[in-house]
């Protein structure tokens, strides 16, 4: 892996955190909870200083950040966070997530300024899977796909991600079908056939598609005025994949490929040997995305966790858990974390070492 694009990566997880981590900060010190500590990565402490109530820390390791809070668990005192009514605890916890959630609009928005070359090339449907949407609608192949839900397709990683982000619908494929009297480039039948995208992460609609060699490029850039709605656009768009994905992953259809920080630090190198500096705006918008959703997830140590002990608070009319046993859970909870990430790294490194990439 290049040295620069190492520090590219470790420079978007930074910043991905600190914003994760400023967000429950500012809206802790607005809601007149006491922030401890501000740190980026876990202890032990390399480097500190305190600024008012707060001491702002860098940690040894680089795997995160968090925002200590008085009183998360204990609210003896009235400027801690277990103190403080219900709603307000609730707007502190999800605020980390929700500033990771909104920073990908702004992200993908800056990254449309800058023009891209879009290769074109024709998208031939090579093989149709028996019993699958494809075959049942009637495509066929040798049919060339020009079109889906009535917007032009340009190439064929353009097909697929508009597929997947239709999983669960019916899709309209306008296709080029060749016939006895046209069987050369252009020629042939022009049909529109509506196709079922089924919930599979390796074929939704059942066909095997190739692209051709890429006949020329074009230039997709926006405008200043354009740009937010389409930075909106694809932290929407960016959304659903996921969704899809993982809908895709309970009805039987593979499972998730888990990568940890050498992992994805692996990814963007490549992504950067392969389309340019550019892209790294992509990247953090996508991973700012996965912090904010799986911090949300129920999980003891995660904002999420948390969030499930103030359910289960109102679940019980109010009574709380013992705060030693919520913070022995979050302390279990951190042990799994650490030991789960060590356990990735391990694989992600010897992956690194056999040659072999993340995406295959």
């Amino acid at each position: 892996m290049s040295p620069v694009s190492i520090l590219a990566f470790l420079g978007i997880l930074v910043v991905l955190i600190v914003v994760h981590e400023f967000g429950h900060f500012i809206v802790a010190r607005l809601s007149g909870v006491r922030v401890l500590e501000f740190g980026i990565g876990f202890p032990p402490r390399v480097w500190g200083a305190k600024w008012g109530d707060t001491i702002f820390s860098v940690n040894l390791l680089p795997l995160g950040g968090f925002v200590r809070l008085l009183g998360e668990e204990d609210p003896s005192d009235p400027r801690s966070l277990a103190a403080k009514p219900r709603p307000v605890r609730l707007l502190v916890l999800i605020s980390g997530s929700f500033v990771n959630l909104v920073l990908p609009i702004f992200l993908f928005a800056v990254a449309f300024l800058f023009p891209r070359e879009v290769p074109v090339s024709l998208t031939h449907i090579v093989e149709v899977f028996p019993d699958s949407p494809a075959e049942e609608a009637g495509l066929q192949p040798n049919d060339v796909i020009l079109g889906i839900n009535g917007e032009r397709i340009r190439n064929s990683g353009e097909l697929g991600r508009e597929i997947r982000l239709n999983m669960g619908n019916t899709v309209d494929l306008r296709v080029r079908r060749p016939t006895e009297q046209f069987q050369g480039v252009g020629g042939g039948e022009i049909l529109q056939i509506p196709v079922k995208a089924r919930f599979n992460n390796e074929a939704p609609t059942g066909i095997r598609i190739r692209g051709d060699p890429v006949a020329f490029t074009e230039k997709d850039s926006v405008t200043v005025l354009q740009a937010v709605p389409r930075g909106w656009e694809e932290t929407i768009n960016s959304l659903r994949l996921a969704r899809n994905q993982v809908w895709s992953w309970f009805q039987g259809s593979g499972g998730p490929q888990v990568a940890g920080p050498v992992g994805i630090a692996q990814a963007t190198d490549e992504a950067v040997g392969e389309v340019g500096w550019r892209v790294l705006l992509d990247i953090a918008a996508v991973l700012s995305i996965n912090l904010g959703i799986i911090n949300l997830l129920p999980l003891p140590m995660l904002d999420g966790g948390r969030v499930a002990f103030l359910l289960l608070e109102v679940a019980r009319r109010g009574k709380r858990i013992a705060p030693e046993r919520e913070a022995l859970v979050h302390m279990i909870g951190f042990a799994a974390m650490i030991s789960l990430a060590v356990v990735v790294t391990y694989f992600d490194v010897l992956r690194i070492f056999s040659g072999e990439s993340l995406f295959r």
